[in-house]
């Protein structure tokens, strides 16, 4: 991602710019009472993107997402839903496009799993045999193998389980979106964060546009594409991408929500980029220590990377252990502290940590492409936020 967002929906509806899977347009929600649950919401979903929504409690998440599938009818502005306006089409209808899964899953205590997961495929007119295959095709998607689990019921199931299962139905159509309502809150920490990675796993897979409810801003970090912080009476106060909203809250309430160790929360959003590695000295585990020795020596290292012929990491020399006569492979230590290509600063560090080590190497594959150090992962997280400008609320 650039790291973008459009400033307005028109903004994003250039001809070079496809549609949004969902746009909100100025969307509010007022109640009879005087009430404000959304004020003017307006923001967009692209295609196969995860739109988190957080905010503290009352600031209208929920019934936002509810607008979107028509659970609760908008006062005002207009939703777009692939090009319709989903006040356009009938309710029952739309709520079949679009799979929903909420904190307490909602899964039919007298039909075991795989009608359970049936459910919509059926009503929709689906042949009974071609909707049991897609079923079973879904439980092992999200973990659950078909063979121990279809005939199950609910009450048979651990939470975590029957989260899946609500995953599985809400993809059961396969809806170009899914609409998930705290869909994790109800487990234990240990279930929710392997839940939390079977979903990135399994959105990597099907690639839908996803609108995800949380209070939980590392959650939200976490799973997010995108995330839409909300205050109080639903006043949309920044859209962004993680390193963005972390690294350049928008304003004093965003900053206060992502918390005062969003600096730490960075590191686990920012990759690792090969400009942002240093390069050291390197020499090969078939050269002799004197000519590693020259090698330092030229490089004003105290210590240098060694690889094999092809490039390949096989571990690291200090000058102190480059004393004497032979070669580089009857000295050189192996290497321990390293992390692959595309690891987040935040593995890096883990690793930095746990090793107790002064650098981190980087492989693609098992060739060597640079090292980070503790300056260079502070410059990589200063990188992050370089040039980026927050999304507000009212911006133009």
């Amino acid at each position: 991602m650039d790291g973008t967002h459009p400033r307005s929906p028109e903004a994003s509806a250039s001809r070079d710019t496809p549609q949004p899977t969902i746009r909100l347009d100025g969307v509010s929600k007022r109640y009879a009472d005087g009430t404000t649950a959304v004020h003017e919401l307006s923001l967009d979903v692209p295609d196969g993107d995860i739109a988190v929504l957080v905010g503290p409690s009352g600031c209208g998440k929920t019934t936002t997402m509810k607008m979107i599938n028509r659970l609760v009818e908008p006062s005002g502005g207009r939703i777009i839903l692939e090009g319709d306006d989903v006040t356009d089409v009938d309710p029952v209808r739309l709520r079949r496009r679009i799979g929903y899964v909420i904190q307490q899953i909602g899964l039919f205590p007298h039909q075991n799993v795989l009608d359970n997961v049936t459910t919509v495929p059926l009503l929709l007119g689906w042949d009974k045999r071609k909707a049991r295959a897609r079923a079973g095709e879904l439980l092992e998607l999200v973990g659950l193998d078909p063979k121990i689990y279809a005939k199950r019921y609910p009450q048979q199931l651990s939470g975590g389980q029957r989260q899946r299962v609500g995953v599985a139905r809400a993809l059961a159509a396969d809806p170009p979106v899914l609409l998930m309502d705290e869909p994790f809150g109800a487990v234990d920490p240990i279930a929710r964060d392997r839940l939390q990675s079977e979903f990135l796993r399994l959105q990597s897979e099907v690639r839908k546009t996803i609108v995800f409810v949380t209070h939980d801003i590392e959650e939200a970090v976490r799973l997010g594409d995108r995330i839409a912080v909300l205050s109080e009476g639903g006043h949309l106060e920044q859209y962004d991408d993680p390193p963005t909203l972390l690294g350049a809250p928008a304003n004093d309430f965003v900053a206060d929500f992502v918390g005062a160790d969003r600096g730490l929360k960075r590191l686990a959003v920012t990759g690792i980029s090969r400009d942002d590695l240093d390069q050291p000295a390197v020499i090969n585990d078939g050269d002799s220590l004197a000519d590693a020795r020259d090698a330092m020596t030229r490089a004003s290292a105290r210590w240098a990377v060694v690889l094999d012929d092809t490039g390949n990491l096989r571990g690291w020399l200090s000058r102190r252990r480059a004393e004497g006569d032979g070669e580089v492979r009857e000295r050189g230590r192996r290497m321990d502290a390293w992390v692959p290509v595309g690891s987040t600063l935040k593995q890096a560090f883990s690793v930095m940590l746990q090793q107790d080590a002064g650098w981190v190497a980087v492989l693609d594959g098992e060739a060597f492409v640079g090292v980070l150090t503790p300056e260079s992962l502070h410059a990589a997280l200063r990188r992050s936020v370089e040039d980026r400008e927050p999304e507000t609320a009212g911006a133009v």
